[in-house]
Formats: structure tokens, C-alpha cells, sequence
């Protein structure tokens, strides 16, 4: 597979769990903040690929992606793509955190927060579409 080939599976999943997340906000909290969180791995791990970050190949090596990888991709496809992706992430990470992981959001919270998870994975798209 090649690196685009890669990239674009990546988006398609992170669009997806998108849909799915956006979906369950109002049944069942935990489990779209959950979703969410993944789409916006799924979009980071699409333009790391796409711009051949060095956090890919280290993620290679280990045979998974870390947070800390993560959040290092992020923040240079920050610098390098748009001043936005590291703030989207950093959105994200709350609603996995707090969300999922402490199940401390309400509906709204996470609603309020939807719309930084739905830019990433839109510059994701509009960036492998170049």
C-alpha cells in the first residue's frame, strides 16, 4: 500500500467514527466521545503520513502510535499545515479524557466541542485532495 493509499484509509476511518460519534451524542456520551477522539487519531495519524512525518516511522518501530507521537505529530502538522490542526487536537483530547475516560461531559459539552473535531478531519480531507 502505498503512503496515499494509507493516508486516505486513515481519513476514511477517522470520517467515519466522525459519523458514528456524532451520532451517539445524545444515547450514550462515553461511547461518542470515544468515537470522536478516534476520528480526530485517525485524521492526525492521515496527514502524519501524508507529509511524511518522522512520528510516523517511530510509530512504525514501536508497532503503535503513542500520545505522546500523537500529540508531537500534531503539533508539527500544526506548523507545517495549518495553525488549526493543534488546536482541533488538543479539543480532542479533552473530550477523550474527560469524556470517555472520566465520563465527567454532558451531551452539550461534548456538542459544544463537536465542531473542532469536524475541522480536523475537514482539513484532513481538503489536504490529502491537493
Amino acid at each position: 500500500m502505498s503512503l496515499i493509499e494509507e493516508a486516505r484509509a486513515r481519513l476514511e476511518l477517522a470520517e467515519r467514527y466522525l459519523r458514528e460519534g456524532e451520532s451517539l451524542i445524545d444515547r450514550d456520551v462515553v461511547q461518542a466521545c470515544e468515537k470522536l477522539y478516534k476520528a480526530s487519531e485517525e485524521a492526525i495519524k492521515a496527514l502524519a503520513i501524508a507529509e511524511k512525518l518522522s512520528e510516523v516511522d517511530e510509530a512504525r518501530k514501536r508497532g503503535r502510535w503513542t500520545l505522546a507521537l500523537l500529540d508531537a505529530a500534531a503539533r508539527k502538522l500544526g506548523e507545517k499545515v495549518s495553525e488549526r490542526i493543534y488546536d482541533d487536537w488538543d479539543h480532542a483530547s479533552f473530550i477523550h479524557v474527560e469524556g470517555f475516560h472520566e465520563a465527567r461531559l454532558k451531551s452539550e459539552q461534548v456538542k459544544a466541542r463537536l465542531k473542532y473535531v469536524k475541522e480536523l478531519v475537514y482539513l484532513a480531507r481538503k489536504y490529502l485532495e491537493q
